[in-house]
């Protein structure tokens, strides 16, 4: 794995736009300010709790703030919606990255492109993000709808498509790209299978799933996944690998640990994370109950759990 040169931030505020769970009376904590009721909440409308992804990623340096997206949600219009709720907008956002292709990660974009036309901005992708597949479970089909590359390609988009690392934000953010498999427990999906070469074929490891990896001044990597199909514990393998920091301080998305298929691997991972160390982890998505509560027990200093609305503010080390 290539080793990147990843600059140090100063401050990191991470909006969760789109996930599975949205409790509004939820406390905030000195890291997690939750969204505002406001004086009248129940006559505006309501934020929406989807399953999916979709966080608004704001770095700060030396006094500059710039803003990319990672995800966009399932449907069209639900991180459209969410966005007009908290009163924010995708104008000034330097890029769009996406984890992977599954419909609860890249759903939303043909919404997005609707209400910013020509949109002027980079996404970054794996190359089998536009791999057609589908789950075959017990007998039951489930298609997954990848994003169009065509489609993005006639509205002009810039497509960054890359197997490899990528550097955004002038080389203070890093994007994994294919994210080794080195654990013996993490094995992928062996459900999928994706349409290859005019037949379905097996595809359990999902090679396009990817993360994001900061670096907070004298704390450390913050990592953040979409499903983290590649297995969590292999991302943070990967990104200590890529750029040469060891301490992770925080890990924040989906862990993909449940369902029958995963619950057996929650020990593992949990085991892992708790070796590791994270300072703040924020389970999200398809992470599911059992491993939310097993996260909250074993480590129970980080454990903060999200919902839709939340920024969580990181601070680097004071100087």
């Amino acid at each position: 794995m290539t080793a990147v040169r990843l600059a140090p931030v100063d401050r990191v505020e991470i909006l969760s736009l789109m996930d599975n769970s949205l409790d509004v009376l939820m406390a905030s904590t000195p890291v997690a300010r939750r969204a505002k009721l406001g004086p009248d909440p129940f006559l505006r409308p309501q934020l929406r709790a989807e399953h999916g992804v979709s966080m608004l990623i704001t770095v700060e340096r030396q006094g500059r703030r710039d803003t990319l997206l990672f995800d966009t949600g399932v449907s069209p219009d639900g991180v459209l919606h969410n966005l007009a709720v908290l009163e924010r907008s995708l104008h000034d956002i330097r890029a769009l990255v996406l984890s992977h292709g599954h419909t609860d990660h890249a759903g939303g974009i043909q919404g997005m492109l609707a209400r910013y036309a020509r949109w002027q901005l980079p996404i970054l992708v794996h190359p089998d993000a536009f791999l057609k597949r589908r789950q075959v479970r017990d007998g039951e089909i489930t298609n997954l709808i990848p994003p169009s590359r065509a489609d993005l390609e006639r509205e002009g988009i810039e497509l960054v498509v890359e197997t490899g690392p990528s550097l955004l934000l002038e080389d203070h953010v890093l994007i994994t790209g294919q994210i080794p498999r080195t654990t013996d427990f993490e094995r992928g999906m062996p459900t999928q299978q994706a349409w290859i070469e005019g037949e379905w074929r097996p595809d359990p490891w999902i090679h396009d799933d990817q993360a994001i990896v900061i670096y907070l001044r004298g704390k450390g990597l913050v990592v953040l996944t979409g499903c983290g199909h590649a297995g969590v514990i292999n991302t943070l393998r990967a990104a200590r690998q890529l750029t040469g920091v060891e301490t992770i301080h925080a890990v924040i998305g989906g862990f993909h640990l449940t369902g029958r298929l995963f619950e057996p691997i929650i020990a593992p991972t949990v085991a892992a994370l708790k070796a590791i160390g994270p300072r703040v982890l924020v389970p999200q998505h398809c992470t599911g109950w059992k491993a939310q509560m097993a996260l909250a027990q074993e480590l129970p200093d980080a454990y903060i759990p999200n919902s839709v609305g939340t920024t969580l503010l990181l601070d680097a080390e004071a100087p």
